[in-house]
């Protein structure tokens, strides 16, 4: 299970069109690091998880403290979009101090396992929305494509029919997934410093729950423990879904050029800073996959260039709101169950919707 803070950009593109956009990137010095609003960033998140938690202790013995819960999953949010930006090599030059930080915000700050997180996450930006190799495309519950369907077993054969429906409730579970995933990860010796991982994480979650059963009952502690973590879930997932969800899937040996392997497969969201802040950057989805250690402020002024350099190629770009990118996944799930609807008919296509949005 490599573990490596950066996600590798291939080294045969001397030449192509990727490696003409990356001078131009270059260029305007849009790969400088921004050691000030990153600063100003996590010192931010950092007071809003310890207001957080103060807030929780004053409001004690009360269901207001419900309200803490749902406050708290938005900051637990914001922390795990800042692991992200220090797993990519965003904040730190030195893998040393992205290592470490990334620990301190992940396992520790929000019990999610950071070394199980970017093995899988690295894996993704090498191959993204590809059926055999984005092992974010595992049909472990839900079905990517009418393939998967057919093949279904179990619980995606079960939830598949209907998973459309059942797409945002079921992220619900999403942040319990994330803390059972990263124990779970732990098993495997190839993972990285599992034993200091390992520690981080249950100290976490034995902080989280001595603090909800030492200040509530335990009846609202346990409902604390719910809200907060659905919540959790349903964030996380809302900010993941728009990337490539409803986005052409790759199969088998089809591996475009990286530029057209990044670009296509990706779709950005349209907004302003609330967007931005919200969905942490990553609603500039392309230009992340093309360059995934730009910082995250500079990829609104990334944009202009990438999406120029893509019309002058004539590669699709894909710009949508986050309705319309929520819409789209959608229907790209409903269409990936169709064959668990009716097992009979020999579907195949596009999911509709998927082409919606404004491609430039």
């Amino acid at each position: 299970m490599p573990t490596n803070s950066t996600i590798p950009v291939p080294t045969d593109v001397a030449g192509s069109d990727f490696a003409r956009l990356s001078k131009r990137i270059a260029d305007s010095r849009l790969m400088a690091r921004r050691p000030g609003y990153y600063t100003i960033r996590i010192s931010a998140v950092a007071l809003l998880y310890i207001g957080g938690w103060a807030a929780f202790v004053l409001v004690g013995r009360s269901w207001w403290t419900l309200a803490v819960a749902a406050f708290l999953a938005v900051v637990f949010g914001q922390v795990a979009l800042v692991a992200h930006d220090i797993a990519h090599r965003q904040v730190f030059r030195l893998r040393r101090a992205s290592e470490v930080s990334g620990r301190i915000a992940g396992n520790a700050g929000i019990g999610m396992g950071y070394g199980w997180w970017q093995d899988k996450h690295t894996r993704h930006h090498a191959n993204p929305n590809h059926e055999d190799l984005d092992p974010d495309l595992d049909p472990d519950v839900l079905v990517w494509s009418q393939s998967q369907a057919r093949a279904a077993k179990g619980l995606p054969k079960l939830l598949g029919r209907r998973q459309a429906y059942l797409f945002f409730p079921l992220l619900t579970l999403e942040g319990f997934n994330l803390h059972l995933s990263g124990v779970r990860a732990l098993a495997n010796p190839s993972l990285k410093n599992r034993r200091l991982e390992g520690v981080l994480l249950f100290a976490h979650f034995a902080a989280y729950l001595t603090a909800l059963f030492l200040v509530l009952p335990p009846g609202m502690a346990i409902a604390f423990l719910v809200v907060n973590q659905c919540l959790f879930g349903v964030y996380l997932g809302s900010i993941f879904a728009p990337n490539h969800k409803g986005m052409p899937i790759l199969t088998g040996r089809e591996r475009p050029d990286f530029l057209r392997r990044q670009v296509l497969t990706s779709r950005n969201v349209r907004g302003g800073w609330f967007t931005d802040i919200a969905l942490g950057g990553l609603n500039y989805q392309i230009e992340h996959h093309l360059f995934p250690s730009m910082p995250s402020p500079h990829l609104r002024k990334a944009q202009a260039i990438v999406r120029g350099y893509c019309q002058e190629l004539g590669v699709g770009y894909l710009e949508t709101s986050l309705l319309a990118s929520y819409r789209q996944a959608l229907a790209s799930l409903h269409n990936a169950g169709a064959p668990l609807r009716r097992p009979n008919a020999a579907l195949a296509g596009e999911a509709p919707g998927q082409e919606a949005g404004r491609r430039s």
